[in-house]
């Protein structure tokens, strides 16, 4: 079969020789088989049969073409530019499996997300801590990850922690932080580390006075409930003796946040709880909390919460969450979830697998289940989450579950 013609030659180049008119990645690119990577789940002949041959070794090479030239423009000048093209590496990276081309330019990648982070402006900042994300689920566990990590977590710190920092900014970093670190780091240090770095940041939503007037939602509200979420998913990977050590740190101060007026905090911490009491039964079977009347007293009245004030979407969505959060609580029982991915089956059957495959339903958005059905597939991914440090409780391996 003849080689596809050269690509390019009528496009207008800036300087440098780099494309100028890449367009965006698009719904249709995404639809793109990308065979080499997808064998072990599709047939290929599927996607042939009832319509025109296609070449595949083409559409390969015209999805990787789109991607050099956006991997290129995250250097333009222009800072809208710069945002477009990272915004549709976002598109690509979470709708296809790309690994061996990531792993070519993973340098290339981390440096221009470093920059973007660090000189950028807060849409620019939020769509490269985006990416970030994404180039840590595509890269998996391993030294090439640690690398990036590496480069990327100190400047991913230092947005969260500064005060100057536009709010959307320090949330997206701190989402940016807590998945990388959980994917990447095998280093104990550096997971505690970046711990500390988001309980600083949510602790400050705590309710200083205990009133009756309930915690009011600010504008940093919503980094704080990134940063809790992101923290969280941390504490699931935790060593036992760390986990006994945060339960005892928090479990009576995050009933106040149920108080607060934002839907999304109290949902988050809703959540928390039920995944600390998780934990605690884990530990201690006899695990007794002091304060349980009072805080199923809470949570029940969250579960039926009829106040005419709330929206109405808001009111179904809480009850809903707290419903399952007090059975959690009061009764250790959990609501088992059926997902479905092609002709496979996945069951979520305690609250650590939900938080873990919400935060990446998140990120991934549509993509998640063609991740899921590669990785279920995957004997390389397979391979490398055994090679997790041993300091990973083997309940939150991703592998067990994606």
């Amino acid at each position: 079969m003849p080689k596809p013609k050269k690509r390019g030659s009528n496009h207008q180049r800036g300087a440098g020789g780099q494309p100028r008119n890449v367009q965006p990645f698009s719904d249709e690119d995404a639809s793109i088989e990308t065979m080499s990577h997808c064998s072990g789940f599709s047939d290929p002949a599927s996607f042939t049969e009832d319509g025109p041959e296609v070449d595949e070794e083409a559409t390969q090479e015209d999805l990787e073409y789109k991607l050099k030239g956006f991997i290129d423009l995250t250097l333009d000048k222009s800072a809208k530019t710069r945002q477009a093209a990272l915004e549709s590496l976002k598109s690509a990276f979470s709708s296809k499996i790309l690994y061996e081309f990531i792993m070519e330019r993973r340098m290339t990648l981390t440096d221009s997300i470093e920059r973007c982070i660090k000189k950028g402006k807060s849409d620019e900042q939020c769509a490269a801590a985006g990416l970030a994300c994404l180039l840590c689920v595509q890269m998996g566990s391993g030294i090439e990850s640690e690398e990036i990590f590496k480069t990327l977590g100190p400047v991913l710190k230092k947005i969260v922690c500064d005060g100057t920092a536009s709010i959307q900014a320090r949330q997206a970093c701190a989402t940016c932080l807590g998945i990388c670190c959980f994917i990447v780091t095998d280093d104990i240090t550096e997971l505690y580390s970046t711990m500390e770095c988001l309980e600083n940041i949510f602790m400050k939503a705590y309710q200083r006075d205990r009133d009756t007037n309930g915690v009011s939602s600010t504008h940093n509200t919503v980094l704080h409930v990134s940063a809790l979420l992101a923290w969280t998913l941390l504490l699931t990977i935790c060593p036992m003796n760390e986990v006994k050590k945060k339960i005892e740190m928090h479990l009576h101060k995050l009933p106040s946040l149920l108080s607060c007026d934002d839907l999304n905090m109290r949902i988050a911490a809703g959540e928390t709880l039920a995944l600390l009491f998780e934990l605690a039964r884990e530990t201690d079977s006899d695990f007794f909390y002091e304060d349980m009347d009072l805080l199923t007293e809470k949570l029940r009245a969250l579960a039926t919460d009829g106040n005419k004030h709330r929206a109405k979407v808001d009111k179904r969505k809480q009850r809903s969450v707290f419903r399952d959060v007090l059975r959690a609580v009061e009764e250790r029982d959990f609501p088992t979830e059926m997902v479905k991915f092609g002709p496979e089956r996945m069951y979520i059957d305690c609250w650590v697998k939900k938080q873990t495959y919400e935060t990446f339903k998140e990120i991934l958005g549509s993509g998640m289940q063609y991740h899921l059905q590669h990785l279920y597939n995957s004997a390389a991914f397979k391979a490398r989450t055994k090679a997790r440090s041993k300091c990973r409780d083997k309940r939150a391996d991703v592998g067990e579950f994606f």
